[in-house]
């Protein structure tokens, strides 16, 4: 299970809100949705407008990181006379549970939503103990 988020990515919200994203000294923070479905986590982030080349997925020690850049479309030497959709680099962490597969982790980018599929370890799935003797035969518990 998804164990926990960035502390931080509240604080980082609010400063930029407050004093905009040029004076953060930290990426942006990711937007994500979580939710478990049968054997496997899905975990969704908003990148509009970001090229898949630039977007990066690491895990290392159950520490999931999603790093992307969102480049500026304005060409070199226009006028600029709106600039309201943030650029840079946005960064996320997901601090996995050891009952999750990180080397199966399966990663797709559609309209502009980055969907990670992380399946449950085998070792975690529940599964049936046969119970020998007694007399009876072999009989089945759920484990």
């Amino acid at each position: 299970m998804l164990m926990r988020t960035d502390p931080f990515r509240e604080f980082d919200r609010l400063a930029q809100q407050m004093f905009g994203s040029a004076t953060a000294t930290r990426p942006a923070a990711l937007q994500m949705d979580a939710y478990r479905q049968g054997d496997e986590f899905v975990v969704m982030f908003d990148l509009p407008g970001v090229d898949p080349e630039t977007i990066d997925i690491d895990v290392e020690r159950n520490v999931l990181t999603v790093r992307a850049e969102r480049r500026s479309m304005t060409p070199e030497g226009a006028e600029t006379i709106a600039a309201e959709r943030p650029t840079g680099t946005y960064s996320r962490q997901l601090f996995l549970g050891d009952s999750l597969d990180t080397e199966r982790v399966d990663a797709s980018y559609d309209a502009g939503v980055l969907t990670l599929r992380i399946p449950v370890a085998e070792e975690a799935k529940p599964r049936k103990i046969q119970i020998t003797g007694g007399g009876s035969g072999p009989k089945q518990i759920s484990g």
